[in-house]
């Protein structure tokens, strides 16, 4: 007998339950009635974790979300922008970043070649859901960043204010492509997609992640809308004190000239940062710089 008329049989055995013939069928449907929900209610709870998930697809996501779960870095370094015509614009980066129970909490100053500075604390939360905070050149106290802006060039450069945090690995909607090699390594290629319910320019992000590592080596954001592609490419991969981590990541708009590079100079990847390190408001930044 099939499973499907099994059940229905149960179910039938079920009207009937004064019988004692009855009885012992009844237990087992009522027993099997509720594993059914407890599937259903975990499989909406946890929708990586649901059924035609691949071993390999719960291994890259838990290790992606492990690797953002696990973060308490300080870093210092530079932000460059490079012109089509070879020139170059650098800006002083500081940031720092830890998970706490309810989520994620960024912090970075950028500062240019004159006094301005831009001060920017992202929260992503459990789910993925991301709130930026900022203080821009100009402003003397900070405040919520509207969306319509979270996609604006960050000082200039083709990093934008979104592309800060990686809250694409919370989505819902996850699949594993055919496996690649991105140069030298073998990476798996996860497929993110946005929903509705995703505050987020992206339709879409493609990671090719390095399946010894679990960290990503390049990364092609497409925007909503347009199609267009931003594609990110992760260098120098190194493990410090038991963390992997970029020593540079480089931003590039398809089909645009130049390109915008973030290099990581100094920093810890085990800050023991606390709550006090991340008050953002009227100073912007505060608190101590990377060392």
């Amino acid at each position: 007998m099939t499973f499907t008329r099994r059940v229905a049989a149960l179910s039938l055995l079920h009207k009937f339950s004064g019988y004692p013939e009855a009885r012992a069928a009844n237990r087992a449907y009522k027993k099997l009635h509720a594993c059914m929900v407890l599937l259903a209610l975990l499989s909406l709870a946890h929708p990586s974790r649901s059924f035609g998930a691949s071993p390999e697809l719960e291994t890259v996501l838990n290790g992606s979300r492990q690797r953002i779960e696990t973060l308490d870095y300080r870093m210092s370094g530079r932000l460059t922008q490079i012109e089509a015509n070879g020139k170059r614009t650098n800006y002083k980066f500081v940031a720092k970043a830890h998970w706490f129970p309810d989520g994620l909490r960024l912090l970075c100053e950028i500062s240019g070649p004159g006094a301005e500075k831009t001060s920017l604390l992202l929260q992503m939360n459990v789910s993925g859901k991301v709130t930026i905070e900022a203080v821009l050149p100009g402003q003397k106290a900070s405040s919520v960043l509207p969306f319509e802006h979270w996609n604006d060039p960050l000082v200039g450069t083709d990093f934008s204010f979104e592309d800060m945090v990686e809250n694409q690995f919370f989505w819902k909607s996850q699949e594993l492509l055919a496996p690649e090699k991105y140069g030298v390594r073998d990476c798996f290629v996860l497929k993110s997609k946005s929903g509705s319910q995703d505050r987020t320019y992206y339709d879409s992000v493609t990671s090719w992640i390095d399946r010894r590592i679990l960290y990503p080596v390049h990364v092609v954001k497409t925007l909503r809308g347009t199609g267009q592609q931003k594609e990110f490419v992760y260098y120098g991969l190194r493990q410090v004190g038991g963390v992997w981590s970029a020593s540079q990541v480089e931003a590039k708009m398809q089909g645009k000239p130049g390109s915008s590079i973030l290099v990581i100079e100094a920093g810890s990847g085990k800050a023991n940062l606390g709550r006090k390190d991340f008050a953002f408001g009227q100073s912007g930044v505060a608190g101590e710089k990377a060392k």
